[in-house]
Parts: C-alpha cells; sequence; structure tokens
C-alpha cells in the first residue's frame, strides 16, 4: 500500500520540477528583455531561497562582463561598474565555464569588491552558473548569500537549468529588440526623407512660378534672341515643375491619407489634359504625338487631377526617353469591363530584365553616374500608385533597348448602365 505522506526530500523535489517547469513556460513566451530579466532574477531568488541574484552578460566588443540585472539593485548603478574577465569570480565562471560555490567570499582573492561597495552589498556565499547557447558561454547567473545555510549540488543543478534556459530566451529577446531598433531606424529615416519630399516641393513652388511667369513673358514681348533664350529658361522651369509635382504626388502616397474626389469622366478628357501639361517639352525636342483616341466618350470614375497627374508622369518620362524628333503615341480604347490606355513612344526601350522595376521609387536603368537623361526616377512610381489608387494596373512592354517602350494601363470602365444607375 503506497505511503499516504511521502517524504519531504520528495515532495521538494516534485515542487522544484514544477517551478522548473513554470520557469520554461514563461522564459519561452516573454520577448521584452527588461520583463525578462526581472521575471529571472525574482524567479531564481525565490527557488534557491537566497538573499540576491544577479544576471551579468559578455559584452564582445569591450570583452567584460556587465550587469544586465540583479534582484534589489539599481541595474544603472550596477551597470557602471563592468566586471573584468580577470581577477573577478564572474570572468572565472565565464572564462573557465564551469560552475563555482564559495562559503566565504572575502577569503577568496578573485572576489570583486567593487561592485559590492558600489551598491552597498555585502556578500558572503555565492553559487555562480555560466549561460550558456550551446555550450558557449554568453554570461553568469549568481545567487548571493544563502538565506539557510550554505548552496549545496541541489542549488547548482537548479540554478544551472535556469541559467541554460535563460540564455536562449535572453538571446532571442535580444535579437527581436535589435530588428525593432532596426525598423525604428528605418522608419524615422523613411519619414526624414518624407519630410524632405514635403518641404522641398512646398519651398520650391514661388519661386518656380514668378520664374515660369517672366519668362512666358520674355518669349512673347521680346527679339528673337531674347526670346530663344527666355524659352530655354522656361523649358527648363517647365521641367523643374514636373519634378517638383512628382515630389508632392510621392509624398502623398507616402502619407497613406490620400483623399479621392471621384467624378465621372471621359477618358479621352483625363489624356488630352495630361498631354496638354507636357506638350511645351515635346515641341522644344521636336518631337511628333499623336493622340488616338475614339471619339465616343469612354466613361471612367476618377479624382480627374490625380488622374491626369498619374498619365503626366507616364508622358514625361516618354519625352525624356524618346529622342529629339521621335514619336509618341497616347491611345485608349473600351475593352469588356475595363478602358485599355497606353503611351508608346520609339525611344530608348527597355531590357526585359528591368521591366518591373521601372516602376520602383528612384529606379534608373542608366548609372548615376554615365546618364544623360534627367529625372529622379519616382515618375513611374507615382503613376502607379496613383493607377492603383483607381482600381486599376499598370505594366511595360518593350521588344528590347533602342526599340521604344508602351506604358499601358487598365481602368474600370463604366458601362452605359453604370451611367443609368448613378444619374437615378
Amino acid at each position: 500500500m503506497p505511503n499516504p505522506n511521502p517524504k519531504p526530500e520528495l515532495r521538494y523535489m516534485a515542487e522544484q520540477l514544477a517551478r522548473l517547469i513554470e520557469v520554461s513556460v514563461t522564459l519561452n513566451s516573454t520577448l521584452n528583455l527588461d520583463e525578462l530579466l526581472r521575471f529571472i532574477i525574482q524567479t531564481a531568488t525565490e527557488i534557491i531561497d537566497c538573499e540576491s541574484v544577479s544576471i551579468l552578460l559578455y559584452d564582445e566588443k569591450r570583452e567584460r562582463l556587465v550587469f544586465a540585472a540583479a534582484t534589489g539593485s539599481d541595474p544603472k548603478r550596477l551597470s557602471e561598474t563592468p566586471v573584468p574577465l580577470d581577477n573577478s569570480l564572474a570572468g572565472t565562471i565565464f572564462r573557465e565555464n564551469k560552475i563555482i560555490s564559495l562559503s566565504d567570499v572575502k577569503n577568496d582573492s578573485r572576489h570583486f569588491a567593487m561592485v559590492s561597495r558600489h551598491v552597498d552589498f555585502e556578500v558572503n556565499n555565492i553559487l555562480g552558473v555560466p549561460m550558456r547557447i550551446k555550450d558557449k558561454p554568453t554570461g553568469v547567473l549568481e545567487a548571493l548569500n544563502k538565506r539557510d545555510g550554505n548552496f549545496d549540488e541541489s542549488d547548482a543543478d537548479i540554478l544551472s537549468v535556469i541559467a541554460s534556459q535563460a540564455a536562449v530566451a535572453i538571446h532571442n529577446a535580444r535579437l527581436v529588440k535589435a530588428l525593432q531598433d532596426a525598423y525604428n531606424e528605418l522608419r524615422a529615416a523613411d519619414q526624414l526623407k518624407t519630410n524632405f519630399l514635403a518641404l522641398a516641393s512646398h519651398e520650391l513652388r514661388t519661386p518656380l512660378g514668378v520664374i515660369i511667369g517672366y519668362a512666358s513673358f520674355l518669349q512673347e514681348e521680346s527679339p528673337s534672341e531674347l526670346s530663344d533664350h527666355a524659352k530655354q529658361v522656361l523649358n527648363a522651369a517647365m521641367q523643374m515643375r514636373v519634378l517638383v509635382d512628382a515630389m508632392t504626388n510621392l509624398n502623398t502616397l507616402r502619407s497613406k491619407d490620400m483623399v479621392m474626389y471621384r467624378q465621372v469622366v471621359p477618358v479621352q478628357q483625363i489624356l488630352r489634359g495630361a498631354y496638354g501639361e507636357v506638350k511645351r517639352l515635346a515641341d522644344a525636342k521636336g518631337q511628333q504625338v499623336t493622340l488616338d483616341l475614339p471619339e465616343g466618350p469612354i466613361p471612367v470614375k476618377c479624382d480627374p487631377d490625380k488622374l491626369t497627374s498619374a498619365f503626366v508622369n507616364l508622358l514625361d518620362n516618354a519625352v525624356r526617353f524618346t529622342p529629339d524628333g521621335g514619336k509618341i503615341t497616347i491611345g485608349a480604347k473600351a475593352q469588356p469591363g475595363e478602358v485599355l490606355t497606353w503611351v508608346q513612344d520609339n525611344g530608348k526601350g527597355i531590357p526585359e530584365g528591368e521591366l518591373k522595376k521601372i516602376f520602383q521609387e528612384f529606379f534608373q536603368i542608366e548609372p548615376h553616374t554615365t546618364r544623360k537623361h534627367g529625372g529622379m526616377g519616382i515618375g513611374l512610381s507615382i503613376a502607379q500608385g496613383l493607377i492603383e489608387a483607381h482600381g486599376g494596373k499598370i505594366w511595360a512592354e518593350s521588344p528590347g533597348l533602342g526599340k521604344g517602350t508602351t506604358i499601358k494601363v487598365l481602368l474600370p470602365y463604366l458601362s452605359t448602365t453604370d451611367l443609368k444607375t448613378m444619374k437615378r
């Protein structure tokens, strides 16, 4: 018949095992480093029944141990006193990757008394175990001042189990924190870039308006030679305005709070409006622009300003990469359930491997040190964002370098039935 009252030792072992399982579960479910460190020292202090537990982690850059946490101590004050690998108990535990238990610390020459004086804590006896990941020490877990007697072999076994699990948990928490810090740095850099785009586009608009106004006046009123100079100034200012508009649109897309004011308009109106914005640039290069548009209106529901801006970017791209005297075609046609539009040129063309990359922000096919064409490499990415905001699709087709490019856009089509429904 089983004994209803098991021995106290067995009951104690069962309780300790239950606590260790609880510790394991918590350590594997906590990724916040500060919370993790507090849990380790508090739990180890209770299980080992000692006055204090401290965690020292190895600083690879400075090759020394640094206090990460300690029961009842200020972490900032502890961190002010790093522990050397030589001439210290913790350093010996770490270097030799072994357990050390001492009943009288004061008589051991390896005792690093500076820490005790700094935090005003007297150490009498100590149990220190290495924290390992795959047999590689990453730090030291110390239990200080056993409340009842000295530390024994059972305490060493329990503290070693906690140290092993804690080492892995701390490593994982550090990785997560490093990822979070890297993400925050990227987000801050991205925000800085967004702020710069907003400020630059805002500050450039007023002087550009003045330049365009005076250049237009001089071109119309001045003698032919001066008029030609004014024309060059005007063309340069118009190109700059396209860049400013591009920066403004990119900033709007980045902010993710773009408001759409949708109306039903013929797609022909959008395309003609976009052509009007870049006509001066095309004329300056002697390019022939053809509008291949059907006579009957093809209605689309869109924000006219934003959709026009998308096609301005497409046309500006075509003008820049088409040689002087080249040809550009703007076309549209209705298809079942959608409207197909395109901007075709006989310009530089695009290698097959770059057809998708051209829609990435700041991507340039030409190396920045040798490229001959201007632009910031954001026009197509802006066009893509604005078109996708309208529920459309955009892609590029090109037979290859020197064979021209066609940018195609699909937009949702409003049928006659849709229009009648909207009017009711």
